[in-house]
């Protein structure tokens, strides 16, 4: 049995690409894609067939030059993911733009859109998360569109205080980032204060995953962004973990035996008050690399977006 085959038996399996042959190959659960691995996908010469559907379909709809374009990238999100879910048992996930990050209505209206137009193609809400990044605004959004069954998946989550407003609001799943938290601690030269089996990324991750199961909050922890194996496997147990292609085959070639390392409790204790806005502005301004690595990742994730709408743009 190699090492993907165990983890499986502890952990469901999430592909963190666009890529269909991979996602065929390796047989994962859910996928999750994001604006970087959209851009990615659009730029292959076999997904032009997507790009020309999104330019022939604004057109159609018709309106201003923006508001084409913005329909033109919501239908490439959502004809990338009905593809991927011919492939899949599970959940696609799909971002919404990262530039409405800080406004809770947009956010609410662009979900139901997007929602709206996996709908119209016969795939049902059940199988859709709709990715935000895990601001005070996203979070509460989340909360909001929970109960018109359209489930979310919080991104971008790099301090305790997200994670906890996240299970605070009843937020189906997050993606804690493990990879731009090691990234970070990197940069700032900082890894010699952690032993050397200590990864940052990882000790979050245990934190988070030890918390809610430890007050049996329900939503699903999704660990992302690895940069080795051995975060992967540290982490194996915990609910889900959405990994790339290049570490799956890792994974998948290597036979050695490793244990089971998050293990939830037997008994559970009561939660906490819920942070108000305030308590969870102070406790994530607190965490100097989380601020800068959620900012880091909006602005980011907002360049590829127009870097997409550029490309639409020259078609259209």
């Amino acid at each position: 049995m190699n090492q993907l085959e165990l983890l499986r038996k502890f952990t469901t399996i999430v592909a963190d690409t666009s890529d269909i042959d991979s996602i065929c190959k390796y047989k994962p659960e859910d996928a999750t894609t994001n604006p970087s691995l959209i851009l990615k996908a659009v730029n292959l010469h076999e997904n032009q067939k997507f790009l020309n559907q999104a330019v022939e379909y604004a057109k159609k709809k018709g309106g201003s030059k923006q508001e084409q374009l913005l329909n033109a990238s919501d239908k490439i999100l959502v004809d990338l993911g009905v593809e991927i879910l011919k492939y899949i048992p599970g959940y696609i996930s799909s971002e919404v733009d990262a530039r409405l990050s800080f406004n809770q209505d947009k956010c609410i209206v662009k979900a139901k859109k997007i929602v709206e137009m996996y709908e119209n193609q016969g795939v049902s809400r059940k199988r859709v998360l709709i990715k935000l990044a895990a601001t005070w605004e996203c979070i509460k959004a989340a909360e909001e569109l929970k109960k018109d069954n359209i489930f979310c998946n919080l991104t971008l989550l790099f301090s305790f205080a997200q994670a906890r407003a996240c299970a605070e609001s009843k937020v189906f799943l997050i993606s804690p980032f493990v990879g731009r938290i090691y990234d970070w601690y990197i940069a700032q030269n900082l890894m010699s204060n952690f032993p050397h089996n200590e990864d940052p990324g990882v000790i979050s991750v245990k934190k988070i995953y030890n918390f809610y199961k430890k007050h049996n909050y329900k939503t699903i922890i999704m660990g992302a962004s690895f940069r080795n194996v051995k975060q992967i496997l540290l982490l194996s147990g915990c609910d889900r973990l959405t990994i790339s292609p290049l570490l799956l085959k890792e994974l998948e070639s290597n036979n050695t035996v490793f244990n089971r390392k998050l293990i939830p409790p037997t008994t559970f204790i009561k939660p906490p008050v819920s942070l108000s806005e305030e308590e969870f502005r102070w406790e994530h301004n607190q965490d100097e690399m989380a601020v800068q690595k959620l900012s880091e990742g909006i602005r980011n994730f907002g360049k590829d977006q127009i870097l997409l709408e550029k490309i639409i743009s020259k078609l259209m």
